[in-house]
């Protein structure tokens, strides 16, 4: 006796870690980290022109308790790293980064000794955006790169290293 015997056609069978990350990619909270241009350019993106709300990234968060996803969007100087870095560790697993523009993909055309040269330096980043400022059209497009990020990962994920430097199972 199946379960197709026993519940009908109504009975939808899938992978749990499909089903939470289908939640997870239409889910995801925001949090913009604007230090420059490429944060005015992030606003037209939330805006009605572009709305970012078609791809489950509506609700913008400024708290990092509340975020899932943290956007740096502009140039990241040596005195706001430690900052930047208190942000990333205070938000919750599972969490994802985008590094917005030249400045905070590699520094830009500021190569002096005040500005970090590209914040994967600080923090891991999942997704790249070039330009100076990007247009929305890329940060939508980043924001679709997260999702099918998403889709791949299994809901399994490893958290921070124990004593010992081995990952640690969440």
């Amino acid at each position: 006796m199946g379960l197709e015997t026993t519940f009908g056609d109504s009975f939808l069978t899938t992978k749990i870690s499909e089903a939470v990350n289908w939640a997870r990619k239409y889910a995801l909270y925001p949090m913009p980290f604007g230090t420059a241009c490429c944060a005015i350019e992030y606003m037209a993106t939330v805006g009605s022109h572009y709305d970012a709300s078609r791809f489950g990234a509506e609700i913008v968060r400024f708290s990092p308790r509340q975020a899932d996803l943290l956007i740096v969007a502009g140039t990241v100087s040596h005195k706001l790293a430690p900052i930047l870095k208190n942000i990333y560790d205070q938000m919750l697993e599972p969490k994802w980064v985008i590094a917005m523009g030249a400045c905070a993909s590699s520094g830009g055309f500021y190569d002096n000794y005040a500005t970090v040269q590209g914040i994967d330096s600080i923090i891991p980043v999942d997704v790249y955006i070039p330009g100076c400022p990007p247009r929305p059209e890329a940060v939508i497009g980043a924001l679709i790169k997260v999702m099918q990020k998403i889709d791949g990962e299994s809901v399994l994920r490893f958290g921070d290293d124990d004593e010992d430097g081995e990952p640690q199972k969440i």
